[in-house]
């Protein structure tokens, strides 16, 4: 999905991960993040939006919850929306602020009082329940918390897993209770998805579920409330933002965007966002038809993978389907077409020196012609696609300093961002 604007944009990240791959020092089902592009493309980001005059949450669930990168990135956007209490307490320990918690997954109550005591700007509920027990927390902590309410958006337009939050008809009997609780105060709303991408031309554009949250945010200033939030999540990236601004967004939360792969920049390698990440494999083993099987763990269904490209014969395979509902311990590549067959060599001169082994043609050190090249066990494979690296089992290696021609591998961490 993102191999062409990769490599149009960034190969220098695909040149060095094919290397750190080639030379041992990460794993194959390897993900490698440019730390410099992470921290560019959040400079940029947050440059527009002070034009703009929106506030940002960055999320980090796509890049694995990294450390190093959360560091990156809270440089120039400080504050953090997360997903789930696994995600808020990583941000919160790398020194990150916290935003909005309970975005998409509510926050348990036996850990509100602690993640309430990082005095987080606003705490997402998704019904009275929840209201309630942040409520309660919070008087128990000796403040009062801000929330926003989730919108229950129209039929259709969540995803299944993430259903929840407040209809719209049934929002001012839920202001009504709410605004009794001692504990809490209404400042504002959000819902999701609220921005999504064309799937034909990549452009941002708003759902229905914005709508809704306008209208909620109507309705809370009728009954008084002030000064509201309204977090407009889903494809924030450069191109979305003048949209949120113009509709009355007040706050936009990055996650694709920080690496370059929402899915306009499929579509238009000529974002300002650069791509920002590379997906190492390798051969594992060709079945007889000639297919090759590469080592899985870090593929997503929702992905969108188009091809592969085999750095040391240069070829681009491409990416066989796989039924979402399988282990993707392996992912088919198609077969490479047939060599071509090779004249006979010419004889020797009787004085010539037999060829050095790096001279052979196709003896795999890269040496060797190119093109018709035959795959092979532990050749490296690279892909660029859409992901969501918390719900992999894959290794994620940063590397700094390709800003500079000078790379280095700064760390190896696991999918949820503990160094390995």
């Amino acid at each position: 999905m993102f191999l062409d604007s990769l490599l149009a944009r960034n190969p220098e990240l695909a040149d060095t991960a094919a290397d750190l791959h080639r030379r041992g020092e990460i794993p194959p089902d390897t993900y490698v993040m440019d730390l410099d592009a992470v921290a560019e493309n959040a400079t940029l980001l947050a440059g527009e939006a002070e034009r703009l005059g929106l506030s940002l949450w960055f999320v980090v669930k796509q890049f694995g919850r990294n450390p190093e990168l959360i560091r990156a990135v809270s440089r120039a956007i400080p504050s953090f929306a997360a997903i789930d209490p696994a995600e808020a307490r990583t941000l919160h320990a790398a020194g990150a602020r916290a935003g909005n918690l309970g975005h998409l997954v509510q926050v348990p109550h036996r850990a509100l009082p602690e993640m309430l005591g990082w005095r987080p700007e606003a705490v997402t509920v998704f019904d009275l329940a929840n209201a309630r027990a942040v409520s309660a927390a919070a008087q128990g902590l000796g403040h009062v918390q801000d929330v926003l309410i989730r919108l229950e958006g129209p039929a259709g337009a969540g995803y299944p897993g993430q259903e929840g939050g407040v209809p719209l008809s049934a929002l001012d009997a839920f202001a009504e209770e709410a605004e009794r609780l001692p504990g809490i105060r209404i400042a504002g709303v959000t819902a999701f998805p609220c921005v999504l991408c064309d799937p034909e031309t990549g452009a941002p554009a708003p759902t229905p579920g914005f709508d809704v949250a306008l209208k909620a945010r109507e309705l809370l200033a009728a009954r008084g409330h002030q000064d509201l939030k309204l977090s407009a999540p889903s494809a924030t990236s450069m191109a979305s933002l003048p949209l949120l601004a113009r509709l009355g967004a007040t706050h936009g939360e990055p996650g694709h965007a920080l690496t370059g792969t929402t899915p306009l920049h499929a579509l238009d390698p000529g974002q300002p966002e650069r791509p920002a990440y590379v997906y190492v494999t390798e051969v594992a083993h060709t079945l007889a038809d000639g297919r090759p099987a590469v080592f899985g763990g870090g593929f997503y269904p929702r992905a969108r993978i188009a091809s592969a490209l085999l750095p040391r014969t240069g070829r681009r395979l491409s990416v066989q389907s796989a039924p979402a509902e399988n282990i993707d311990y392996y992912r088919l590549l198609s077969a490479p077409p047939p060599a071509p067959l090779a004249p006979p060599p010419a004889p020797a001169p009787l004085a010539s020196a037999p060829p050095a082994p790096g001279d052979a043609p196709g003896d795999g050190d890269g040496d060797g012609p190119r093109e018709g090249g035959q795959v092979r066990a532990g050749d490296t494979v690279l892909l660029a696609f859409r992901t969501q690296i918390f719900v992999t089992r894959s290794t994620v290696a940063v590397v700094a300093g390709l800003s500079s021609g000078k790379p280095r591998l700064t760390g190896l961490y696991d999918a949820h961002g503990r160094a390995l």
